[in-house]
């Protein structure tokens, strides 16, 4: 059988979002595929403090930062942060409009000292595994530090943004879009219409970190596997030979893959790896 790479979101896709813990059957066929010589690696937006509690299950490599930071076994393939201006011109223009920011450095996550409260007043949000992720993480206290502990130093790879109103973001579009994407959550819950999303470098994304996987490994794009569910995993689902949305994912993304499988509820990775024949 010819060697496989299997790429894995993890919120709303190998988890609940927010959650650090698998599904057993998750693991199981993540087992089963690499036991059978397959490659199976995380591709997600976190950084790498945010994923590296899933490390412990046995990866082999992750694309982190969405893309940003990259890595197979234990060597870094690709590693690109922010400019220092560039992360501080993003903070003021956003910050300047009421955006409430995350930022985003490769060992620690800063957040803005009332993103609690604005998650809170978002409690009925439905269907949005990054509103999730967040409420979660700082519930849960999961390194997520305030804002005036960033100092500028640590380089940053992403912002986070959220926000009520789409016009709160062309200040720092009109700074910032000619080098990052502004990567905006689908809205799916009408009477919740907050806006999450991403600053992300124009350099990369996830699926350029997988583009950077295949050739490092030698491993044709056209042997790999996208397992996703939020638009922020766009990029992989459009670069992978063969791209998977869970059931609960967006409903624009699962019209542009190839395969939905069921939710990440309902056992949908080990059933999508068996059907597909990358594990027993």
């Amino acid at each position: 059988m010819e060697k496989k790479l299997i790429f894995l979101d993890i919120d709303g896709t190998l988890t609940e979002p927010g959650s650090n813990v698998p599904p057993e059957s998750a693991l199981k066929a993540i087992r089963s595929a690499q036991e059978r010589g397959h490659k199976v690696l995380l591709c997600s937006g976190r950084n790498y403090a945010m994923l590296s509690p899933l490390l412990k299950y046995g990866f082999d490599g992750v694309v982190a930062s969405a893309g940003g930071y990259v890595t197979v076994g234990d060597e870094v393939i690709y590693d690109h942060p922010m400019t220092p201006e560039q992360a501080h011109t993003a903070l003021e223009a956003l910050h300047s409009e009421g955006v409430f920011c995350t930022v985003e450095t490769l060992d620690a996550t800063y957040g803005d000292e009332d993103l609690g409260s604005f998650l809170a007043d978002n409690a009925g949000t439905k269907g949005n595994s990054e509103i999730e992720r967040w409420r979660k993480a700082l519930a849960e206290s999961l390194n997520i530090l305030p804002m005036s502990q960033f100092d500028g130093t640590k380089p940053v790879y992403k912002v986070v943004i959220m926000c009520m109103k789409d016009e709160q973001l062309q200040p720092a579009r009109d700074l910032l879009e000619k080098d990052f994407n502004f990567v905006i959550q689908e809205i799916t819950d009408p009477d919740h219409p907050c806006l999450n999303g991403e600053l992300i470098g124009r350099d990369f994304d996830k699926g350029r970190g997988i583009l950077r996987v295949c050739e490092h490994l030698g491993i044709p794009v056209e042997d790999t596997y996208g397992f996703g569910d939020s638009m922020n995993d766009l990029e992989m689902i459009e670069t992978v030979g063969t791209s998977v949305c869970m059931a609960n994912g967006s409903q624009k993304l699962m019209e542009m893959s190839d395969i939905v499988c069921p939710a990440v509820t309902e056992d949908g990775l080990a059933k999508a790896f068996k059907d597909l024949g990358l594990s027993e």
